[in-house]
């Protein structure tokens, strides 16, 4: 059977061993082939091809429900539940999604693009299985990184005291997330990792024990006990904390020994109860590049996929806003040792392994675990330090309560880095960082701020330095900057709350927030074309917003216009608004963003095509909404 053949999982069913070692060449082949050409996740679909397909020769996948955390590692679950035909399209725009989608699939049980939720997931599905007297396995497959994640440990905790309720949890452990792990979770799993494998007490221990002579009827009563305490005896002390928590613990498995795996699942599914399997898999498994560097090869542009290469662009780009932060934040650590970076899990992602590599006593990563970080940076704050908490818009969301409860309640100067806001692109609808600026907005006692270009991103990180009132946030942007001049040192704060003028004009006042101040002064090019002239601001400043400057440019503008790449709904052109009307300016006004959908994965560019967010796009509405007219020029 070829892997194109297979548009069911069932179709596993009564294969060899030899036939799904063959369907697994075929899938890495297949995700290679496809990841090289489109970008995506490499490393961690690689590693679970073999724990996939073992795991579904057990389960009647008409019936019974796999939970993916993350989602990322399931693409081999793709290319057999229907989807190898599509594949082609991995986070292209109405292709198939990088994570799963519950609406791409029957099979997608539950989606996830954040790590550690599926346990709750898989809990909360057996809970409902047997409220309604339903007969379905339920299973959640989790990573080691997303077992430091503190939601997992909630539902470990959670499902050990429902003894009654058969959940399998999968335990896919490859010591990695997309860095190396942290902390004493991992290292305890290394442990485990690293012991021999050791069975459980047989099934007829009891029986035995009868028959040894004038002891065996004797003690019956204690034999529960005794057989109990033999069990924890032959559990190797790294499974205990699990059986501890009311588990029954079975590994470390070999995770790409389908014949171990198969044996192994199906014994799972005969214990009652809440079950962990331990699997140890090798992150990038098959593919010996991303085996030696299984960081670097998490995840991949488009690549050479012989020499493992990036293809390189057609032009050179101007630096990323993530390394030009890097860049800046380890030249003021390192005139400041009170500074202090902390990242969850994404040293890489967020610059911040340049601060590891430089001044490794001044950066920390608390591993998947965002609520930890906000709350241990307000701490280091509340002792003098300044700490800079380096975590994606997407992610802070986990962290909300520990905003508001731990930093702003008590007013501490934590420095919020909020890389990836906005339109993030192919990761989809999990990771674009839209909410921030509404969210945090609400907040007494915060302050946000949003960079035009990467030689303010400079400067707004000295600001976020030197600002010890409170919390402040600064978003920045996925992807390259603008190609401006940078500088090495000397930059200077910005003042707290002051916007600037860049162009002046009678018609129309238009403010530009963060990365949407360029498409601003180009839709005002676009705009003085045909007769209209725009007074645009750089707004720098959500909050507070430079009344000061904006409210009498709009009363005698009269027509006002705000751009940001956020939610509108409580977003920066609420923030003016509101402003407005507390003044009682009452003029006009445009708010332009993005509506309240759900942005799904595709290229920036086409996604911003979409929301209508080009700087001609942009002149066209600002056209229609006060003027009257349309530009046939225009698209």
């Amino acid at each position: 059977m070829h892997l194109s053949e297979i548009t069911h999982p069932n179709q596993l069913h009564g294969l060899s061993i030899r036939q799904l070692q063959q369907i697994a060449r075929q899938i890495r082949d297949k995700h290679l082939q496809t990841v090289a050409a489109t970008g995506g996740h490499l490393g961690p679909g690689l590693g679970v091809v073999e724990l996939t397909l073992g795991l579904y020769q057990t389960l009647d996948l008409d019936r019974d429900k796999v939970i993916w955390d993350v989602g990322h590692q399931a693409y081999p679950h793709k290319l057999i539940t229907g989807r190898y035909s599509n594949f082609h399209t991995l986070r292209q725009k109405e292709g198939i999604a990088g994570y799963l989608k519950r609406c791409e699939s029957k099979f997608d049980h539950f989606g996830a693009g954040h790590a550690s939720t599926s346990i709750s997931a898989a809990l909360g599905m057996a809970l409902a299985r047997d409220l309604k007297g339903e007969k379905f396995k339920a299973v959640a497959v989790i990573g080691d990184g997303a077992l430091t994640g503190g939601m997992a440990l909630e539902a470990i905790n959670h499902a050990g005291h429902l003894p009654k309720t058969n959940l399998l949890v999968v335990l896919n452990d490859n010591e990695m997330s997309i860095s190396p792990n942290v902390g004493a979770i991992p290292r305890y799993l290394n442990k485990m990792r690293l012991s021999p494998p050791v069975q459980f007490i047989k099934d007829n221990f009891e029986e035995q024990f009868k028959h040894i002579p004038f002891v065996g009827e004797s003690l019956s009563p204690e034999l529960g006990r005794i057989k109990e305490g033999m069990k924890r005896l032959a559990v190797p002390k790294v499974g205990a904390v699990f059986e501890e928590l009311g588990f029954t613990y079975i590994g470390p498995v070999d995770g790409h020994n389908l014949e171990e795996l198969i044996a192994t699942f199906q014994q799972a599914h005969q214990i009652p109860g809440p079950v962990l399997v331990h699997v140890a898999t090798v992150k990038g498994k098959g593919y010996e590049l991303a085996e030696q560097d299984q960081v670097g090869y998490h995840a991949q542009n488009p690549f050479n996929l012989t020499t493992g290469k990036a293809i390189p662009s057609s032009k050179p780009k101007p630096p990323a806003y993530a390394k030009v932060f890097a860049h800046t934040l380890v030249k003021l650590a390192e005139q400041n040792p009170k500074i202090i970076g902390i990242t969850a899990a994404m040293a890489t992602g967020t610059g911040l392994d340049k601060l590891q590599a430089k001044l490794p006593n001044q950066y920390i990563d608390v591993g998947i675990a965002e609520q930890h970080a906000v709350t241990l940076a307000a701490a280091l704050a509340s002792e003098g330090m300044r700490p800079v908490a380096a975590i994606y818009s997407t992610f802070l969301q986990r962290a909300y309560d520990q905003i508001i409860h731990d930093v702003c309640i008590q007013n501490l100067p934590v420095f919020f880095c909020l890389d990836r806001a906005g339109i993030v692109g192919a990761d989809g609808p999990t990771h674009q960082g839209m909410y921030d600026i509404a969210y945090l907005r609400c907040i007494p006692n915060m302050v946000l701020m949003a960079p035009k270009d990467e030689a303010e991103l400079q400067r707004m990180i000295v600001t976020g330095i030197n600002y010890t009132k409170g919390a402040i946030a600064m978003r920045f942007p996925r992807g390259n900057g603008h190609g401006v001049p940078l500088m090495e040192e000397g930059w200077e704060p910005l003042e707290i709350g002051k916007a600037e003028i860049l162009r002046t004009g009678d018609d129309v006042l238009i403010l530009g927030y963060g990365t949407m101040v360029y498409p601003s002064m180009q839709a005002a090019e676009i705009l003085s074309e045909h007769g209209i002239e725009a007074t645009v601001v750089n707004a720098r400043f959500a909050k507070p917003l430079d009344t000061e400057l904006i409210l009498p440019l709009a009363k005698k503008i009269g027509r006002v216009v705000t751009l940001e790449e956020g939610c509108v709904m409580g977003g920066f052109g609420s923030a003016v608004a509101e402003a407005l009307l507390d003044a009682d300016v009452v003029v006009p006004v445009k708010r332009i963003g993005v509506p309240d959908i759900l942005v799904d994965h595709a290229t920036p560019d086409e996604s911003k095509a979409e929301l209508g967010l080009t700087s001609h796009q942009i002149a066209e509405r600002v056209l229609q909404a006060f003027f009257e007219r349309q530009l046939s020029t225009v698209s």
